[in-house]
């Protein structure tokens, strides 16, 4: 991976080598490949149809690095104790390397198994990826092609026209049209989402200008010993440059457009989510001297007058979202206070007098668990709700 990649782009980066985290579903079923192939349509409609309203029965994770997952994996195993997937059983997969350990979930030690092309060749019906985008690469189509949906963490998916892309509380319509691979956004894109649907209903979206303040966690285990290490006055190994009491606005690699990789991620998914290509999106995306949570500056220019007021209550009235208001009581969100929840936290709503209908957000949320393992859960659970109906 390169230098600037995010943890949140999969553990690759962390580890020197392969480290994938994949969870997958499997419900009871005969012959499900045999009844897989009957199917014309892959999108869940067509998949809840011939599951026959089954129960999901197994749960599989896919991790790597030996026993001990990254940032992300151990958030992922967090959420699913937290939530309580329906799990008969769970099977654990890696490197060749790690194949032959234990990892410990839900109070259980499973024996870790090694991933190849002959991995789905069991019946498995959703799965979670949360990798280098070179692995989801080759091992989703793999696991599509023999009936499993794919859940994915990676940025690999995202912009393929052909693969949803998924905020539960924003756009879960959009499961529907799934071909058995779905990807999980950009850390940063999530929390934005959720907080710019309802206005993007209410009062339609002209314009969105993002400035964001990331947290060293989004580096994975690497970015976040830079920071420990670099307030005792140790040399960054991860970063270009020393992060303790300093700013580094370099998140991903540059393109020869001037732009990050992490902001044109930004632009280009914020337009995929809402559905507006012409949507006119900007972004410059800030690394920050804070272990957990990103933080969000967003500039917001609608098509439609409102009232600030009526905005605040649409705001509050939001699917995942809380808002944090008071500036006479100094209330606002923070990364300290977001850090470990699951929900987006909004304040500093004002209006922007520079134009005739902006808006400013600081928009707040915990980059591993809303911005990667929460969100791709949440995806899941939606995709067996459906299947139970």
């Amino acid at each position: 991976p390169q230098k600037g990649e995010n943890a949140e782009e999969g553990i690759s980066l962390i580890f020197p080598l392969l480290v994938v985290q994949l969870i997958s579903v499997r419900l009871s079923l005969e012959n499900p490949m045999e009844r897989y192939k009957e199917q014309s349509n892959c999108g869940i409609q067509g998949y809840h149809s011939f599951l026959g309203g089954r129960r999901v029965r197994r749960l599989f994770l896919f991790i790597a690095r030996k026993t001990i997952p990254g940032m992300v994996g151990r958030t992922f195993l967090k959420v699913l104790e937290e939530r309580q997937l329906p799990i008969e059983n769970f099977y654990v997969m890696a490197s060749a390397r790690s194949a032959g350990s234990t990892l410990k979930f839900n109070g259980k030690d499973y024996v870790v198994e090694e991933l190849n092309e002959h991995s789905f060749d069991k019946p498995i019906d959703i799965a979670l990826f949360s990798a280098g985008g070179g692995t989801s690469e080759k091992f989703a189509p793999i696991a599509a092609a023999h009936g499993c949906i794919v859940i994915d963490n990676s940025s690999q998916w995202r912009m393929d026209p052909a693969v949803p892309l998924i905020v539960p509380e924003v756009n879960p319509e959009d499961i529907s049209w799934h071909k058995n691979i779905i990807a999980n956004p950009n850390c940063s894109t999530i929390q934005a989402m959720v907080a710019l649907k309802p206005l993007d209903d209410k009062y339609k979206i002209k314009r969105v200008v993002y400035s964001t303040y990331q947290a060293v966690s989004g580096a994975g285990v690497a970015g976040w010993k830079d920071l420990e290490n670099g307030m005792k006055g140790e040399a960054p190994k991860k970063f270009p440059h020393p992060i303790a009491s300093n700013c580094l606005p370099h998140i991903d690699s540059f393109l020869d457009n001037g732009y990050t990789k992490e902001e044109m991620k930004m632009v280009n998914e914020t337009r995929k989510i809402l559905h507006n290509d012409a949507m006119r999106v900007t972004a410059t995306t800030v690394r920050v001297p804070v272990f957990d949570s990103h933080s969000e500056s967003i500039n917001v220019e609608f098509e439609k007058p409102f009232d600030l007021d009526e905005l605040i209550e649409v705001l509050k009235n939001a699917p995942g979202v809380v808002v944090q208001n008071d500036s006479a009581h100094n209330e606002y969100p923070m990364a300290v206070t977001a850090a470990g929840k699951d929900e987006v936290f909004i304040g500093r709503i004002r209006r922007d007098e520079s134009v005739e209908n902006g808006v400013n957000l600081w928009v707040v949320a915990d980059n591993i668990r809303k911005g990667a393992a929460t969100n791709a859960v949440q995806i899941a659970e939606e995709i067996i709700k459906a299947m139970n109906e």
